[in-house]
């Protein structure tokens, strides 16, 4: 078991908040609702969402705004849990606001690379990127082009793999999607290791390896699926991490001649379980029940430990994403059942 001592009070913030997070039953009345007004009329009445939801004036609800209300949602407890943690804890949350980091560079890149029209409406980040992060977003606003944006992160860690890309020929924007994954996690993995000890090392190890195993499983998957990408392209693409893939396993997926050979690889990986492929669900609904699998049993092995604030955020985040979905889903008028496919929950 982890430092009862040292991770109490953070165990006991993360409770209550996590009481607050919506159940499969909630999930299902907000399937039933007939447009984004409803839905956000029901969240303010019904969760925990109440008082950030209170901020948005009658002529302001719209699924955009709401989404925008839901990031700070998630902003706020990562804050939070912030104030809860000691420096070890803190040099952690560090490690995990990257993930928010990345999502950041990667919507400025659509919106440069696009050339949006109303380019950037990142105020609602400020506050918070402010304090925590070490992107300015004053200076990111202020980018219209590529060459821009990528001097506008000078001085981050960003700026060096996003730099080489940017004087390479015919870059894209899934050329600078990939690399900055790539960094993420391949950056994260070398991190972990001087800022993490013993249990606690080993618990984010385990969840982060798995992620990227995951990952990887679930690229081959769509490249083979989807774009019938070649062997030497698919490796490209891949986070050159195992865990618990082998290199020759990994060599026998990406080179799997077609789905059913592919799917004879995936059966002899410890995520075969999960892998179903003959289930009504997607690549990427199994690859979130797998990881909510690996955050929850790791936080009732090990309660007072790093799973804690793993567990807890992952749970927030796919709340948040399962929300924007119903309201996308009920927007263009689908019914509850296809509502509640795409999101996960039971039908009445």
């Amino acid at each position: 078991m982890g430092n009862l001592l040292e991770y109490s009070g953070i165990v006991t913030k993360i409770r209550g908040m996590e009481a607050k997070l919506l159940t499969p039953e909630q999930f299902t009345e907000i399937a039933n609702l007939g447009s984004v007004p409803e839905i956000v009329e029901y969240l303010k009445k019904n969760t925990a969402y109440a008082d950030i939801l209170e901020t948005l004036v009658e002529d302001q609800i719209h699924r955009g705004n709401v989404e925008k209300v839901l990031a700070q949602s998630l902003y706020h407890d990562y804050t939070k849990i912030y104030r809860f943690c000691g420096q070890k804890q803190r040099r952690f949350m560090k490690l995990l606001m990257k993930n928010y980091e990345i999502d950041l560079i990667n919507y400025c890149l659509r919106i440069v690379i696009n050339h949006y029209r109303q380019p950037f409406d990142l105020n609602y980040k400020r506050a918070f990127f402010d304090r925590y992060s070490q992107i300015s977003i004053e200076k990111l606003i202020m980018s219209r082009t590529t060459d821009e944006l990528v001097e506008n992160l000078k001085g981050t860690e960003y700026y060096a793999p996003l730099k080489k890309l940017r004087d390479s020929q015919n870059v894209t924007l899934y050329d600078y999607n990939l690399t900055l994954d790539l960094y993420f996690f391949t950056s994260t993995w070398r991190e972990q290791k001087k800022i993490l000890k013993k249990a606690d090392l080993e618990l984010f190890m385990r969840d982060r390896g798995s992620k990227i195993d995951l990952l990887n499983l679930k690229w081959i998957y769509r490249a083979k699926k989807y774009y019938n990408m070649k062997p030497a392209d698919i490796y490209l693409m891949l986070i050159p991490i195992h865990y618990k893939l082998s290199t020759d396993l990994v060599k026998e997926l990406v080179e799997a001649p077609g789905l059913e050979e592919f799917e004879a690889a995936v059966a002899k990986t410890t995520y075969s379980r999960h892998y179903n492929f003959h289930q009504n669900l997607t690549i990427e609904q199994m690859y979130v029940d797998c990881l909510h699998h690996l955050y929850t049993v790791d936080r009732r092995r090990d309660p007072y430990s790093l799973a804690a604030i793993n567990t807890y955020l992952f749970l927030k985040e796919e709340e948040i994403k399962k929300l924007t979905t119903a309201m996308e889903c009920v927007r263009y008028q689908l019914s509850p059942g296809e509502t509640l496919a795409y999101v996960g929950g039971k039908t009445q």
